[in-house]
């Protein structure tokens, strides 16, 4: 063997070294895909399960017990319907109207891409609020179900004891198509935090041309969101989306579907409070994983989120029956429930933003005024809003959605707004803000009241809103279901 036969193999293998440390430095600065933390992963599991659990059976038990005996199994099977139909609506086709990019309506309205799920496996994730934290996407998919779900359910209520079953099957699922998942879509739908950081950090880097180039492809990542969310409306976890749309389309209902038979001249008291206060009490239980999961980590926000579901929803119960002992001499049992559920509908929009505080002074306003809209308002316009979703869950929603724009105030004790631009929270305008989120309730009130409206009138001019006299009299129970709730 020659001489330079080792050399040649000494130079190779150097050079072998050479490229194998070269591709490991690049396999370094290659950032790894986040992956879900089993923490997060697992309290967004159980909040997704306690959301349903407001729904069925804590919305179902709160609306039966306020309905007379006869119509109590119809209210049960309106609200069971209403949950099996939404889930099956969501995975064919609204994740992907209410959480893929749109296009041209992308401002309104997502696209098909996600239709059927596709594309969508156990390893793909979704996105939180924190760049590099994320979740399993089946688990987003199943959490945000759970809020498709319940908003159509509290719409019932409006309309309970006299609207027809075969009118809710058909009005369910065009509202959640053509008002729910829009809505959802304008509020909530953002291009997601590593894409706006990604872009920010190109941006500060970028020098000479490259700069115009960077700050399109910044302008890019903030223009694909919804509608609201570019203006900069705050909604936690529903305040414009859950509550001022079922409510404002509840009282489009209630107006069109006309008062039950015999209301003003007949008594119709809640036929058991006691099944009321369980279903008050649930709701409760649940709105934890509705305010507390809309973190979508479990860390600080969510007990955040949390302390606040607790006080606001005490404060604004304690609100409504002193408001009742002032007005009326006594507070009752149905006050202290319906101003639990008021405090809850107007922290949904706050939860994650206001402090502990803030959110006990959100409450007892809650309570004030929508006990005030489900009497004095409600009697002197004479429209029957059966449950009182209008008085409580819209205008619950509203004092929520405006109050977030003043209580998100770090100097109120808020947390501000995170600017994902510079990775720190940014001067709060309160002004700017009030006036932002008023913006967005106008827009919720006009989509869902006019959708619904004409979605309502088409369903009567189909199917029919209501049944007979003759048959509401009888009660929904037998007429619609050939069953009754109790039999003694």
């Amino acid at each position: 063997m020659s001489l330079g036969m080792p050399r040649r193999i000494a130079t190779l293998a150097v050079a072998a070294f050479i490229v194998t440390l070269a591709a490991a430095s690049a396999f370094a600065q290659t950032p790894a895909a986040p992956t879900p933390n089993k923490g997060d992963t697992a309290w967004m599991l159980t909040a997704s399960v306690l959301v349903l659990l407001m729904t069925v059976p804590g919305l179902a038990l709160f609306y039966g017990g306020l309905v007379r005996t006869k119509n109590m199994l119809s209210m049960l099977m309106q609200v069971f319907f209403v949950v099996c139909m939404v889930c099956i609506i969501w995975v064919l086709y609204g994740y992907s109207l209410a959480f893929s990019e749109g296009g041209s309506l992308n401002a309104f309205v997502g696209g098909f891409s996600k239709a059927f799920l596709a594309g969508i496996t156990p390893e793909s994730t979704a996105e939180t609020f924190t760049d590099g934290v994320v979740l399993p996407e089946y688990v987003y998919i199943c959490f945000q179900m759970t809020f498709a779900c319940i908003t159509p359910a509290l719409i019932v209520g409006a309309m309970a004891e006299r609207m027809k079953f075969s009118a809710i099957v058909l009005f369910i699922p065009l509202w959640v198509t053509f008002v729910y998942f829009p809505i959802a879509h304008m509020v909530w739908y953002w291009a997601g935090p590593s894409a706006t950081v990604g872009a920010a950090k190109a941006l500060a880097a970028a020098t000479g041309d490259a700069k115009a180039a960077a700050q399109a492809a910044m302008d890019a990542v903030t223009a694909n969101a919804g509608l609201a969310f570019g203006w900069g409306a705050l909604d936690f976890a529903g305040g414009t989306v859950v509550h001022i749309n079922s409510g404002i389309a509840g009282l489009m209902g209630a107006l069109l579907v006309g008062r039950r038979v015999g209301y003003g001249k007949e008594a119709m008291p809640p036929h058991s409070l006691t099944m009321t206060l369980v279903g008050a009490a649930l709701l409760w239980v649940g709105w934890f994983g509705f305010n507390a999961g809309s973190a979508l980590e479990a860390g600080g926000t969510a007990a955040l989120a949390m302390i606040n579901t607790f006080v606001a929803t005490a404060a604004a119960a304690l609100a409504w029956m002193l408001a009742e002992k002032l007005a009326k001499g006594k507070p009752s049992l149905l006050g202290g429930a319906s101003g639990a559920v008021a405090g809850l509908v107007a922290v949904t929009p706050a939860a994650g933003f206001a402090g502990p505080m803030g959110a006990i002074v959100l409450g007892i306003v809650a309570g004030f005024v929508c006990m005030f809209f489900c009497s004095a308002i409600k009697n002197a316009l004479g429209y029957d809003d059966a449950l009182d979703v209008f008085g409580v869950h819209c205008i619950g929603g509203i004092v929520g959605a405006l109050g977030t724009g003043i209580l998100a105030a770090p100097v109120l004790g808020g947390t501000g707004v995170f600017d994902y631009t510079t990775g720190k929270v940014g001067d709060y305008d309160m002004a700017a803000q009030f006036l932002t989120q008023a913006k967005a309730v106008c827009l919720t009130l006009i989509w869902s009241g006019v959708g619904s409206f004409i979605l309502f009138s088409i369903v009567k001019m189909l199917v029919g809103l209501r049944l007979g006299t003759d048959q509401e009299r009888e009660g929904l129970d037998l007429v619609d279901h050939g069953e009754r709730a109790y039999n003694y």
